[in-house]
């Protein structure tokens, strides 16, 4: 049987040094969880450790650094994991046709390979207990498509496929999966876009480098970039209710796109939705 109370409880989350990850590390460890807060960079596990945090590095993008931090984290809990929170990755910004098979390498490295990597690192930890908690941060580009986001489009669906099929092969594992599915939250997502963007797309040498420069225009706004964006805050809400809930959902939708394209998406045609999505995501403003 799992522990009954928040502090015996052990929940690994990645992606801790800003926005989502670095919001629930904080919530759940005034919760009174134990938190393992991991990230990419050394000063950001620096800046954890100096909040309190037992934190680690592991870069997603790094097969070893993934093992290593895995195995330190396991030390440090005596062998026990409650929870799994998938969450750190980044977004890189394209028209399909401009992503290289680097680009698209890159982007997979570390929105897949290593979260599933990870995920199946614990799976076994939770099948000797008998218990826990895999949450996986996607999106809702991971249940519809928009214009200039292939790369992280590709990236989440194929997040939401490995999750359901690993809910219908934990069945009576005593592992419970759920999905997060955010619309616009703040964090320094859209900083991350624009280097991502500059370092793998020839911007001047494509045939949307119109598209590519107001794609540019809205990652340097001041503010939010999207309607109804909401804080990291909204996630975490979701985050406690999937790790405490004696039946979590399956998936979470969180902030108002998500609800809309989530009954657009069940309503409309294909072509009625495509639409919709290509004038929501199309002019390089949305």
């Amino acid at each position: 049987m799992p522990p009954k109370h928040p502090e015996n409880k052990t929940v690994l989350i990645t992606g801790c040094s800003s926005g989502i990850g670095y919001c629930v590390a904080h919530g759940l460890k005034q919760r009174g969880y134990f938190v393992i807060a991991t990230a990419r960079r050394e000063e950001s596990v620096a800046m954890l450790k100096s909040e309190g945090f037992d934190s680690l590095r592991l870069d997603l993008a790094d097969a070893d650094s993934v093992e290593k931090g895995f195995t330190q984290a396991m030390e440090l809990t005596g062998g026990r994991l409650y929870a799994l929170f998938n969450n750190g990755a980044f977004g890189l910004p394209g028209a399909v046709e401009d992503l290289s098979r680097d680009a698209l390498k890159t982007q997979f490295e570390t929105n897949v390979f290593g979260w599933q990597q990870l995920t199946n690192l614990a799976i076994p930890v939770m099948r000797r207990q008998g218990y826990g908690r895999i949450i996986q941060n996607s999106s809702v580009l991971g249940f519809v498509a928009m214009p200039f986001r292939g790369a992280y489009n590709a990236s989440k669906f194929a997040i939401e496929g490995l999750t359901d099929t690993l809910r219908l092969e934990l069945k009576g594992s005593g592992i419970e999966i759920s999905l997060i599915e955010p619309g616009p939250i703040t964090s320094r997502f859209r900083a991350n876009a624009v280097r991502a963007l500059e370092q793998y797309i020839d911007i001047d040498g494509s045939i949307h480098r119109d598209k590519y420069r107001g794609v540019l225009e809205r990652l340097h706004k001041e503010g939010p970039a999207a309607p109804f964006t909401l804080p990291p805050e909204a996630v975490l809400k979701r985050v406690i209710h999937a790790l405490e809930a004696r039946k979590p959902r399956a998936r979470y939708y969180v902030t108002a796109p998500t609800y809309i394209f989530g009954f657009l998406k069940r309503t409309l045609s294909t072509r009625q939705l495509d639409y919709l999505l290509a004038k929501a995501g199309s002019d390089g403003k949305n």
